[in-house]
């Protein structure tokens, strides 16, 4: 019955694609919730009521995978509803490219999820790519045509540095005769015995290719623009979805690394970019001006938090996958509630919207309340599990490396306070909206607010099916609690 689901996930939003393509103008959005509620029953399904798959099979859902998908799945549910609203205030606005290439989004991210083989998910992750650029030229100007290009670009160079270094790991097992191909369960069961030299260097292809789609630090630089111009759905999508589907490739390849010893050389990597990515989200975040820009580097602070949690092991591996789902929530949220304020000012800037919270408050309200929990305030899910990973660094007796991260995210808290406290409670411009200001709307703020009642809810509690899925998420990679 899995499969039947799993194939269900994948094939239901390309039939749903292609239906919007046909469809009439009016009723085409609607295609976008109905596709993620049936979506996210399956998805639900298959995360918690698991079966074993065969080795030698392209798909397959492991804890890892299961972890992905529901995050994918709950994240673009709670966007569809916001899509709706969105739409909505875009009336003259052809939308037919735009939900096309939302659903194939929705089902190339369930596809990398599912992937078994290095090949399929490479074939994945690029096609997320193809899939989302013209979701980020949606607003049709000059900032959104070289947005589109720049990820288009960097991505592109990214993951072609990325098939390289499939090639090197499927060439450092040429000499066992194990003719494992690009099978990944296939390769961790001969990992020991692969060429060290041509792994290793695999490994850093990977880690410099996936992790371009990441956006870690230096090789974030397509993400500022591209969640700058974007809309705040598809910025919210990009931050939580597309990211955490290319930590997952990069998780793939620390499995890889694991099960042949080498799992200290790719911590080392993992724990040099992480930092590197938290040392530039401080430098860029200070003085930021641009909101939506602000939480791009507010990404790639985040993306650095992941890659050192799981560069840590044991306990900070579970934070890091508490983390995955914690970021994304919130990095919807506040994209979303964002993108309103974007809409009615008609700016992203913090000159032309400050003092928002007098013409928009609840987008606003949550705006800031989105703020203090990607920030790691109390009692939201991201403090859990921020707090999780710095008991991993200091069990571990890096006393050093738990300071400079307690020191880098203040920083960066007081980076972004200093923007968003501007544009939420500064002294109000003279009220001057575009043509077509975007008021607040049911549709526009009830994603938002049921993100971050989640958020609250897993700061406070998490269920005991959640919990168990992060611990075998963990494991995986070498995490123990």
């Amino acid at each position: 019955m899995n499969s039947v689901s799993l194939l269900v996930i994948i094939l239901l939003p390309l039939a749903a694609a292609a239906a919007a393509a046909v469809s009439p103008e009016r009723w085409r959005p609607l295609l976008i919730p109905f596709t993620a509620l049936i979506h996210s029953a399956f998805v639900c399904r298959v995360v918690f009521l698991p079966e074993s798959y065969p080795l030698e099979g392209m798909l397959g859902l492991d804890a890892l995978g299961r972890l992905i998908l529901l995050v994918i799945s709950l994240l673009f549910l709670a966007s569809s509803l916001y899509a709706v609203g969105y739409l909505r205030s875009h009336p003259t606005w052809n939308n037919r490219v735009f939900i096309v290439c939302l659903l194939l989004f929705l089902g190339a991210m369930s596809l990398a999820a599912a992937a078994r083989n290095f090949g399929l998910l490479w074939v994945a992750v690029e096609a997320t790519t193809v899939t989302s650029a013209p979701l980020i030229y949606f607003n049709r100007n000059r900032f959104s045509i070289e947005a589109t290009w720049k990820y288009l670009l960097l991505c592109s160079v990214g993951i072609a540095l990325a098939m390289l270094g499939l090639l090197f790991i499927a060439y450092a097992g040429l000499g066992d005769g194990s003719g494992h191909g690009l099978q990944i369960d296939q390769i961790m069961l001969s990992a020991a015995s692969m060429s060290k030299p041509w792994l290793r260097t695999g490994f850093v292809f990977l880690l410099v290719g996936f992790g371009t789609k990441m956006g870690l630090a230096p090789l974030h630089t397509w993400k500022p623009d591209a969640y700058g111009e974007a809309p705040g759905l598809v910025g919210g999508l990009l931050a939580g979805g597309l990211t955490s589907v290319a930590f997952l490739a990069i998780l793939r390849a620390v499995q890889v690394m694991t099960a042949a010893g080498e799992q200290a050389l790719a911590r080392h990597f993992l724990l040099a970019l992480g930092m590197l990515s938290l040392v530039f989200a401080a430098v860029f975040v200070i003085r930021q001006r641009d909101i939506k820009r602000m939480l791009a580097y507010s990404s790639v602070e985040h993306m650095g938090i992941l890659v050192i949690g799981l560069a840590m092991g044991k306990l900070a591996v579970y934070g890091a996958m508490f983390h995955v789902l914690n970021n994304a929530l919130t990095k919807g949220a506040l994209f979303m509630s964002a993108g309103n304020i974007h809409r009615y000012f008609g700016s992203k800037r913090m000159c032309e919207t400050q003092g928002a919270i007098g013409f928009l408050p609840w987008s606003t309200s949550l705006f800031l309340i989105g703020f203090l929990a990607i920030t790691g305030s109390p009692p939201f899910g991201p403090f859990m599990s921020e707090f999780i990973i710095l008991r991993g660094i200091f069990s571990g007796g890096n006393l050093l490396l738990g300071i400079s991260f307690i020191a880098l995210l203040a920083i960066i808290f007081i980076g972004m306070s200093s923007t968003v406290l501007t544009v939420v409670l500064g002294p109000p411009m003279e009220e001057e909206t575009s043509p077509d200001a975007g008021h607040e709307t049911f549709m526009t703020i009830f994603s938002p607010l049921l993100l971050l009642a989640a958020v609250l809810v897993l700061g406070l509690y998490v269920p005991e099916p959640l919990r168990v899925l992060f611990q075998e998420a963990a494991e995986l990679v070498g995490g123990v609690q």
